[in-house]
C-alpha cells in the first residue's frame, strides 16, 4: 500500500496503489503512520509523500465504503486512529514532509497533501474536497486545515461545492507552494530537499512546531510557547555553529 525508499536521510513514501488511483484504505493510512514513524527513529532529514501512477490520491476507497458496516462507535475510533492519525503524524514529524503531487488529488488526498509543509504539483494536477458529492464533510484534517491555508469563506465554497480545481488555483489560493511540468517535478522536488538539508533539522523542527501549534494561539500565550521553544533552540549545537560559521565568515556545516 506503501511503499518506501531511503536515500541518505531522505525517505519518499509512495502510495502504491496505482489501479485504484492510490485510494486511501485503512492499511494505507496506517502504514504511512508507520512509515513516518520509522522516519523519525531513523533520524530522517525529510520525508517526501508521492504517488505511484498518474496520481496522488484519489481519496478515499468508495468500495471500501460501500462494504462497511460499524457502529457510530466503531466509526470514530476508525476515523481518529486512521485519517486523522495520518495527520497528526504529518504535523508533529520532527522533519520537513514534502508532498510531490505527480497527479490528481482529491478528497483525502487534497488534505493530506495540505498537511505536509511543503507541496509541489504537477501542472496536470487536479485537487478538490470532493467529500460532500458522497455525503460527507471534509476529514483528513480538511475542516481544520484549509480555512487557515485559504481562508474561510473559499473554504466553505470549496468543500460545499465539491468542485474539482487545478493546481493554478490550487497555488493563487495558498494551499500549495508551487506549480511545475511534470517533466520538472523530480528536479524541482530535488533542489527543495538539498536547501532542506543545507538547514539544522532540529532547528526546523522547532520553528515547524511554533508555527503550528501557535495558530489560533491568544497572542501573550503565543509569545510565551515561541520564548519556550527558542530557549531550547539556544542550546542546540546547530545553534552554536551557526554563530561561530558567522563569526569566522564561512557556511555553517550542521550535523
Amino acid at each position: 500500500m506503501v511503499r518506501t525508499e531511503v536515500d541518505g536521510r531522505v525517505w519518499t513514501l509512495t502510495f502504491d496503489r496505482p489501479d485504484a488511483r492510490n485510494a486511501f484504505t485503512e492499511a494505507t493510512a496506517r502504514e504511512l503512520v508507520a512509515g513516518l514513524d520509522d522516519a523519525a527513529d531513523d533520524d530522517a532529514r525529510a520525508v517526501v509523500l508521492t504517488g505511484e501512477g498518474k496520481a496522488f490520491s484519489a481519496g478515499g476507497d468508495l468500495e471500501a465504503m460501500r462494504d462497511r458496516e460499524e457502529t457510530p462507535a466503531e466509526a470514530y475510533t476508525r476515523v481518529s486512529e486512521t485519517l486523522n492519525a495520518v495527520v497528526k503524524a504529518i504535523l508533529t514529524a520532527p522533519f520537513p514532509v514534502v508532498a510531490k503531487v505527480n497527479g490528481d488529488a482529491v478528497g483525502a488526498g487534497t488534505n493530506v497533501a495540505a498537511a505536509c509543509d511543503f507541496v509541489v504539483a504537477d501542472d496536470r494536477a487536479r485537487f478538490g474536497e470532493v467529500f460532500v458529492n458522497v455525503g460527507l464533510i471534509p476529514d483528513s484534517g480538511g475542516t481544520v486545515l484549509l480555512p487557515r491555508l485559504v481562508g474561510l469563506r473559499r473554504a466553505k465554497e470549496l468543500t460545499m461545492t465539491g468542485r474539482l480545481f487545478d493546481a493554478e488555483e490550487a497555488l493563487e489560493m495558498g494551499l500549495i507552494n508551487d506549480v511545475v511540468s511534470g517533466e520538472e517535478l523530480d528536479g524541482t522536488v530535488s533542489e527543495l530537499l538539498e536547501t532542506l538539508a543545507s538547514k539544522p533539522t532540529e532547528t526546523l523542527a522547532l520553528i515547524k512546531r511554533g508555527l503550528h501549534e501557535n495558530v489560533g494561539r491568544p497572542f501573550r500565550d503565543g509569545l510565551d510557547r515561541e520564548a519556550n521553544l527558542q530557549v531550547q533552540a539556544y542550546g542546540t549545537d546547530s545553534h552554536a555553529e551557526g554563530v561561530d560559521a558567522f563569526l569566522e565568515g564561512r557556511s555553517p556545516e550542521f550535523e
